[in-house]
């Protein structure tokens, strides 16, 4: 049976103190047993000012968070589902993409995947976002092959599209993720439901890392608020874990 960790972050907008706290995590996940952790979306950087991402963010092959993260799944021996990470890409509108990566024991890449559908929504007359005007949307559904079976791979947003869902168990998913950055009014409403009702619809666990709390910016930089509760929920529906309102290891 598999033995996962959830690794719920309050990342800021700089990648070096999020890859360490990340680390730590993913160490004490290891420790006590997991031989799957998976990180929340956004993991290398959570920022409201695009300049600072695009002027903070790599291209996938010198990514040193992903390049740390790699070397750190091979030292300890474990699985790694990085929830995602802004990359750069060759979008003629220089648009980063939000990408998963799948990492095995060895620290070799086993899958990737960009999130398809994006954030574009009012929550309130006050919070507005539009993620399609700095990422650039994936084109293809994942699954991976994992030593637990099928992993079909989605990121936040992905979670209000049932049909995709329901595409990745067709295809062979035993397990779906749902790495996040959710926002506390929709966290609230609509999180656990969500979760709850992929997992009985597909037959799948479901595993959704996610971010947290108010998050460390620049002085000056507008702040970002996360809904966190990292969950774990079974083909049944059940919640098996909450990862509650704070960083740490669920």
């Amino acid at each position: 049976m598999l033995r996962a960790g959830l690794i719920q972050l309050s990342a800021s907008d700089d990648p070096e103190s999020n890859l360490a706290a990340t680390a730590a995590l993913i160490r004490a996940a290891a420790a006590g047993g997991a031989a799957l952790a998976l990180t929340p979306e956004v993991t290398n950087i959570v920022s409201t000012s695009r300049e600072r991402r695009d002027a903070l963010t790599h291209p996938q092959e010198s990514d040193p968070t992903l390049a740390a993260l790699r070397a750190l799944a091979a030292e300890l021996g474990v699985w790694l589902l990085i929830g995602s990470l802004l990359v750069r890409t060759d979008d003629p509108a220089g648009r980063l993409a939000n990408r998963s990566f799948l990492i095995d024991a060895a620290g070799a890449i086993r899958a990737t995947y960009d999130k398809i559908h994006l954030f574009d929504v009012a929550v309130s007359a006050a919070e507005t976002h539009r993620e399609s005007a700095a990422i650039r949307p994936g084109a293809r559904a994942v699954v991976a092959d994992t030593p637990w079976g099928g992993l079909g791979m989605t990121v936040c947003y992905d979670l209000r599209f049932g049909a995709l869902h329901r595409a990745l168990a067709q295809a062979g998913a035993a397990i779906l993720t749902v790495p996040a950055a959710f926002t506390p009014p929709t966290g609230r409403a609509h999180w656990e439901v969500l979760l709850r009702a992929r997992a009985i619809e597909t037959g799948c666990f479901v595993l959704a890392p996610a971010q947290c709390g108010v998050h460390p910016a620049a002085p000056g930089a507008a702040l970002r608020e996360t809904w966190g509760h990292s969950l774990a929920v079974d083909p049944w529906g059940a919640v098996l874990a909450d990862g509650g309102d704070a960083p740490g290891v669920t």
